[in-house]
């Protein structure tokens, strides 16, 4: 009696009878992978390799490391290094090696010590220098002489005394910039009354006529101009209430004028410190002497301006207008006075004249015009302006004329041993 068998079993065999084909097929495939599945497989999940060694090279989990080759370059031979003598003042070194290929290089030059040089124990003194202590030379002192002995009659003894004779014009100083005439009066080109003016009157008028200061003529002279170096005014006076800025003309002119001898006074026409004016006057003249060396200084107590004087009762700084009294300062060169300034606004002061009697000069030209006194000023005297009595302008004029006669004689001694130089 046949086996009985399921239905799906019984598919499958008939399946498989009846193709051929399909059973080769299969029967292939399992031997196929059964060969090669494990192969295919095991290389697709292998590690990468590490970084192994001391030098960290990059090599394979199961590569043999091996050595590099030895390096087998030949080494270069020496060169013969020759020193060849010359009579040249330098020594030349040349190579003389044979090269593998054409090479040049420039001649190495080396400074050689001069043999003949002596050692410094046995080297000679430098020649003495021909200044004087303050480092004027001959030659510049007589510069100097030429340029002021036309001031002081007779023979100077640089005191100032009232026994001598001055001849002399001053000049106010016109600059580039600001308000050069703010303390004068002028009517067509002409100064007729002002600060200037009234003082050279006073200096003129109380000396008796003994000190000639061309008061009736007092000009302005531009700062760039040559005329500077033939008029030769012992000062040139220099005020204002504005900044200004000198042009490099007008410097390399009073750089000059002051090198021969001329001085330049400023005097603030706004009283104290740090006004536009102040500020402006004390930066330009800095330009003018711009050494490192020399600075702004005070007059000092014991200053010929107060020992050695026309008048020697005025022995301080006196008060300016509104009772101002910073000290004077100067910039010297060759020891001497070359930029003198009062920041106390002595200039509006002198805007109101005295007379010989020392009063308030109230006079009056043809035209009804006060020729000694700015009305202006003289009217805010009780009100805006002070320090303006009779008294206090006196000592003021009388300290102007001590700084005056100061800058006329203070170069005399100097230039008097100008040949000994």
């Amino acid at each position: 009696m046949p086996s009985a068998k399921s239905p799906m079993l019984q598919k499958l065999i008939d399946k498989f009878s009846n193709s051929r084909d399909f059973t080769i097929s299969f029967v292939l495939h399992v031997i196929l992978v059964a060969i090669f599945g494990t192969t295919v497989l095991f290389q697709a999940v292998q590690e990468p390799p590490d970084f192994e060694g001391e030098g960290g090279g990059f090599v394979g989990g199961d590569a043999a490391v091996t050595a590099p080759p030895p390096t087998t370059q030949p080494v270069p031979t020496t060169p013969n290094i020759t020193v060849t003598p010359t009579t040249n003042p330098v020594n030349t070194i040349t190579t003389v090696a044979p090269s593998p290929v054409n090479f040049t290089m420039a001649p190495m030059i080396i400074t050689p010590v001069n043999p003949t040089t002596p050692p410094a124990a046995e080297m000679s003194a430098p020649k003495p220098s021909t200044a004087g202590a303050d480092g004027l030379t001959g030659a510049q002192a007589s510069a100097i002489k030429a340029f002021t002995g036309g001031w002081g009659k007779g023979s100077g003894t640089g005191t100032g005394t009232r026994s001598r004779e001055f001849e002399f014009t001053a000049y106010l100083g016109q600059y580039a910039g600001g308000n050069w005439n703010s303390t004068v009066q002028i009517t067509n080109n002409v100064i007729w009354n002002g600060s200037l003016p009234n003082l050279l009157y006073f200096m003129q008028s109380r000396s008796k006529n003994k000190v000639k200061t061309n008061w009736k003529n007092v000009k302005a002279i531009k700062l760039d101009s040559d005329e500077l170096f033939s008029v030769k005014p012992p000062f040139i006076f220099m005020t204002g209430t504005r900044d200004f800025r000198l042009s490099d003309k007008e410097v390399e002119n009073l750089q000059k004028y002051i090198r021969l001898g001329g001085a330049v006074w400023g005097d603030s026409s706004v009283p104290g410190r740090n006004s536009r004016f102040d500020i402006a006057f004390r930066r330009e003249m800095k330009r003018v002497i711009p050494d490192v060396d020399k600075d702004w200084e005070p007059l000092p107590a014991n200053h010929p301006i107060y020992t050695q004087t026309y008048y020697p009762e005025v022995k301080e700084v006196p008060p300016g207008l509104n009772f101002y009294r910073e000290p004077i300062y100067t910039l010297k060169i060759y020891g001497e006075v070359a930029i003198i300034y009062s920041p106390n606004d002595y200039g509006d002061m002198w805007q109101i004249g005295l007379n010989e009697q020392g009063q308030i000069d109230t006079r009056r030209n043809e035209k009804n015009q006060l020729v000694a006194m700015n009305d202006v000023i003289w009217n805010n005297s009780k009100v805006y302006l002070r320090n303006l009595t009779p008294g206090s302008l006196d000592v003021t004029y009388k300290f102007g004329t001590n700084l005056v006669i100061h800058l006329l004689t203070r170069w005399e001694n100097k230039t008097r041993t100008a040949s000994s130089l």
